[in-house]
């Protein structure tokens, strides 16, 4: 299916053929991850080209597809192996290669034409099979999270915590974390995107933990916001106010809403509260074999008019952040299934006091 319509994709652009380069969108058509593959497809043939560091993998994992040997400079391979097919017109990853890539593709005979955002459309509907694995991977994230509420103790150091995090995704079977997973106490949870430190997390101050674990190639993505001890009313209303928040965008998470209609409506409750200026990024990204994807859950910009359609994943976390005080967060992945959102998380978006 989904090679059927890349090669659909490719006629209608006008193409002999595509030459794919980056390890997610090989690993998306294939199966198959390597720091050194290409596609090349056509309207009638599709083919993987890998060096002999990968080659003997390649054919025994992808079974489908023509696989070949680069022998030497892969750039004149590709080039070689274009020729012999006899094709003109061939499209390239504008947006996923280097100038000098690009540079070194030009070819006497083929015309090149570089096209940004390629699969990110196809990417962003997701098969019934992809929204699976990626309600196991979520699954996984939900367990290492209520362990790690059991092991978190004032005095402790938030890259302590990050390393738990980082043990418990092996420990599960994960090929490791989708992204730096941060862990920010007290006024750096305040910065949305802190980097973990040596800081001592201490009793009478929140806790922000963002992390994500990859399970067979797909991303997660999962943030809560704790306290450690009693928390005051100040930081009970602003939580309240991000759940809120949160569970109305959740509500315009359907097939027929716009994207935007998902972002403004979080936003709007947050300024109707007084606290828009300290809301300073979008409501949520797709996410998939990346941890962010095409669209982008946002009231500005082209995606903002992009109907949501079944299939799409994204997630949806509003948060406030309140410069040298506290910040609060709240991220759950959303899977458009039936035409409604559908939290993969099972973890509760209600305040938790240790």
């Amino acid at each position: 299916m989904k090679l059927r319509r890349v090669k659909e994709l490719i006629e209608k652009s006008g193409l002999d053929a595509f030459l794919v380069s980056s390890v997610s969108n090989v690993f998306y058509l294939t199966g198959f991850r390597s720091t050194h593959a290409y596609l090349v497809i056509t309207p009638d043939s599709h083919h993987l080209l890998t060096d002999g560091r990968y080659y003997e993998k390649a054919k025994r994992e992808v079974t489908q597809w023509d696989v070949r040997l680069i022998e030497g400079s892969a750039i004149k391979y590709i080039k070689s192996f274009l020729k012999d097919l006899g094709v003109q017109r061939v499209g390239y990853e504008k947006d996923k290669v280097s100038c000098e890539f690009r540079q070194a593709l030009k070819t006497k005979g083929i015309k090149w034409v570089g096209l940004s955002g390629f699969l990110s459309y196809i990417r962003a509907i997701k098969s019934q099979e992809e929204i699976s694995i990626m309600r196991e991977g979520v699954k996984k994230s939900d367990s290492i999270y209520r362990k790690l509420l059991e092991f978190i103790k004032p005095g402790m150091t938030e890259m302590e915590i990050r390393a738990f995090i980082v043990q418990e995704i092996f420990k599960v079977g994960a090929s490791g974390e989708s992204f730096p997973t941060i862990v920010a106490s007290g006024e750096h949870s305040a910065i949305p995107h802190w980097e973990t430190s040596y800081y001592k997390i201490e009793a009478g101050k929140n806790l922000l933990v963002d992390m994500g674990l990859i399970w067979k190639g797909y991303c997660t993505d999962f943030t809560r916001t704790i306290f450690i001890g009693k928390a005051d009313d100040e930081f009970k209303k602003v939580y309240q106010i991000v759940k809120d928040a949160h569970l109305f965008a959740l509500e315009k998470a359907r097939v027929g809403n716009t994207l935007g209609d998902v972002d403004k409506t979080a936003r709007k409750y947050i300024e109707k509260k007084g606290y828009g200026k300290l809301f300073n990024h979008s409501t949520g990204h797709g996410v998939g074999i990346d941890i962010h994807e095409y669209p982008r859950v946002y009231y500005k910009g082209k995606d903002s008019k992009k109907t949501i359609e079944e299939g799409m994943v994204f997630t949806i976390e509003p948060g406030i952040y309140i410069p040298g005080r506290f910040g609060v967060r709240l991220e759950n992945i959303v899977a458009i299934e039936k035409g409604i959102g559908q939290p993969l998380s099972e973890i509760s978006l209600d305040l938790i006091e240790l």
